[in-house]
């Protein structure tokens, strides 16, 4: 697993290895993670990644957030509370030197309460797949105004996804049995 462009191209980030099965860590491939990437960058125009406020939910090994900030994000906020991801995502930070754009929560995503700080531009969500906690994490960071009102939604699961009330979707993608859903406000 690596970053795959921006400031950070080519590093090499912490390895899941055996991991802990109860952590349901499942990183996104390289190869989806690039194809999701140029679909958010390519829409015209400055990329809504560029200076946007990220949140990560279920953020596994952080690769995600850590590859919006490599391509220009200002923040990143990553929310899981395993353990084994925690581990990985601060080791990953580490590499990056992104300790002064990041903060790590340990909270439940699907239980986010109120948020104390400025919401999200761009939401990424890769739950465990088949559970219906994206459903229940989205609607908790919408209660809980973790959502700007113009935030694009990245969700990743093994079936399509509808978005929450008030969004539409705007584009949705298949790769393997990965299923990405681009959903923006309606």
């Amino acid at each position: 697993m690596r970053i795959i462009a921006g400031q950070w191209r080519g590093l090499k980030l912490a390895e899941v290895g055996e991991g802990d099965a109860a952590a349901h860590l499942r990183p996104t491939s390289d190869r989806v993670r690039e194809s999701l990437f140029n679909i958010i960058g390519n829409q015209g125009g400055v990329s809504p990644i560029v200076e946007a406020r990220v949140l990560d939910l279920f953020a596994g090994t952080g690769a995600l957030g850590l590859e919006a900030l490599s391509r220009g994000a200002k923040h990143v906020t990553f929310v899981d509370d395993g353990v084994k991801s925690r581990a990985l995502i601060r080791e990953n930070i580490d590499k990056c030197r992104a300790i002064g754009a990041t903060r790590l929560l340990r909270r439940d995503a699907t239980d986010l309460g109120q948020n104390d700080g400025a919401p999200f531009d761009v939401i990424f969500l890769d739950p465990p797949y088949g559970k219906s906690l994206g459903e229940q994490a989205l609607t908790s960071a919408l209660n809980g105004g973790w959502i700007a009102p113009n935030a694009l939604i990245v969700w990743e699961e093994n079936s399509p996804q509808l978005p929450p009330a008030g969004y539409f979707l705007r584009e949705h993608r298949k790769f393997g049995d990965t299923h990405i859903t681009f959903a923006e406000p309606a």
